[in-house]
C-alpha cells in the first residue's frame, strides 16, 4: 500500500470547515487507506489516481457526498450511486448525513473506490452527449433559421456554451418564457459569451 499522505491544503479546509467536518474526516480516511493523492481543487477536498481525478468530497445544505467522477462506468452493486441532475453525464454521487452512515458503509465505499481507480488504469471513458443530442427549443431554432449571424455565433461557441444556453432555453415549461430567455441570451451568444461568462 502506498504512502499515506495529506495535503496541507485540505487540513486548512477541514480545519475551516464546521457543517459536515466530522463526515469528511471519516470519507477522508475512508478514501486515503485506498491510496489516492489528495489535493484541493475546485475548493474541494479531490482524490487523483497518478494525476487522474477519481473522486471528490463536498457538502450541501442537507447532505454531503463523495462524487465519483465517472461514477456511470461504476457497477453499483449497492444501488447507492445519485446523478444529481439528468444532465449529468458522467458524475455520481453517495450521500450522507452522518458519519454512522459511512462507518457502515466503509466496506462498500472502498469498493467502489477501488473500481473507480480500476476504472482510471484502464483508461475507460464515459460516452458523453454530444451538442447535437441536446433538444432544440422552438423559439431559438426560429430565431437561428431567421438570423444567418446568430446561428454562425451559436456555431461558434464552444460545445460547453452551446449545451449551456441549449439546456436553459428547453428548462423553461412556457414557449412565453423560453422566448424571453433567448431574446435576453442573444446578445452574449453574438458576442461570444457563454451563459454564465
Amino acid at each position: 500500500m502506498p504512502e499515506i499522505r495529506t495535503s496541507p491544503k485540505v487540513d486548512a479546509f477541514l480545519g475551516r470547515t464546521q457543517e459536515w467536518r466530522e463526515e469528511f474526516e471519516a470519507l477522508r480516511a475512508v478514501i486515503l487507506g485506498c491510496g489516492l493523492a489528495e489535493e484541493l481543487k475546485w475548493g474541494q477536498p479531490c482524490y487523483a489516481f497518478e494525476g487522474r481525478n477519481v473522486v471528490l468530497m463536498h457538502g450541501f445544505k442537507d447532505y454531503c457526498a463523495l462524487l465519483f467522477m465517472k461514477g456511470a462506468l461504476l457497477k453499483d452493486p449497492n444501488g447507492i450511486l445519485i446523478q444529481q441532475t439528468e444532465n449529468v453525464q458522467s458524475a455520481r454521487q453517495i450521500r450522507f448525513t452522518t458519519s454512522g452512515e459511512i462507518t457502515q458503509l466503509e466496506p462498500a465505499l472502498k469498493a467502489y473506490i477501488l473500481e473507480a481507480i480500476s476504472v482510471e488504469k484502464a483508461g475507460a471513458k464515459v460516452a458523453r452527449k454530444t451538442t447535437a443530442d441536446f433538444p432544440v427549443a422552438d423559439e431559438f431554432r426560429d430565431k437561428l433559421d431567421a438570423r444567418p449571424e446568430l446561428k454562425a455565433a451559436f456555431q461558434a461557441l464552444t460545445p460547453g456554451r452551446q449545451r449551456g444556453y441549449l439546456l436553459y432555453f428547453a428548462a423553461a415549461k412556457q414557449a412565453k418564457t423560453r422566448d424571453a430567455r433567448v431574446e435576453k441570451c442573444i446578445p452574449l451568444i453574438l458576442a461570444g459569451k457563454g451563459i454564465d461568462d
